[in-house]
């Protein structure tokens, strides 16, 4: 798969798409990969995006092990080869394991009880809430009034927050045919790669 836009370097671009260009490769995240070369074709939607996604994937109450999931969930929604390949790495070093990995690659339910330190209710519950959401474009009063009594009114709010942002990225990575490094074998083999 050929991307649909240009590689852009640092000194390809105009003051305003420096400045968003410098504040993603100087904070936490380091370089620019994902959907940020599309996304600085318009650096205010850029500034926007990378700060709203630096909260989602790094400051939420939820933390990183419980974010993956709904990230992944959103990223097989849309079989995004490089957000899942991306995110698969990062639940890796979340602490999930390569079999639940290969469970929600599957589509399956991941036995999150297999892994000595998890926390299955809460991990379910984002699985449970995460896969409503992706697949319905909504929950049921049930599943909300789960979520609440578990993660509170901002845990639930972060969490929706979290899918939100993942279905523009994954979509962005989509559009734009961002493609996965050379050597890397397609998560989802029967999509464009």
């Amino acid at each position: 798969m050929t991307s649909r836009l240009a590689a852009l370097t640092r000194d390809d671009l105009n003051d305003p798409q420096k400045e968003v260009y410098d504040d993603i490769t100087g904070g936490i995240r380091g370089s620019i990969q994902g959907p940020f070369n599309a996304w600085l074709r318009s650096p205010a939607l850029a500034n926007s995006a990378q700060k709203l996604g630096e909260f989602c994937r790094y400051h939420t109450t939820l933390g990183p092990r419980l974010s993956e999931i709904a990230i992944l969930i959103t990223a097989r929604k849309y079989r995004a080869q490089v957000e899942w390949y991306l995110h698969s790495k990062i639940a890796m070093e979340a602490g999930h394991s390569q079999a639940t990995i290969d469970a929600m690659l599957a589509g399956g339910r991941p036995d999150f009880a297999a892994a000595p330190d998890a926390d299955v209710e809460k991990e379910n519950m984002v699985h449970d809430y995460a896969t409503e959401l992706v697949a319905d474009g909504r929950v049921s009063d049930d599943m909300h009034a789960r979520a609440l009594a578990i993660f509170g009114e901002q845990g639930v709010v972060e969490l929706v927050g979290v899918i939100g942002y993942y279905h523009l990225v994954s979509l962005t990575l989509n559009a734009f045919n961002v493609p996965l490094p050379d050597d890397i074998e397609p998560p989802f083999p029967d999509q464009p790669q």
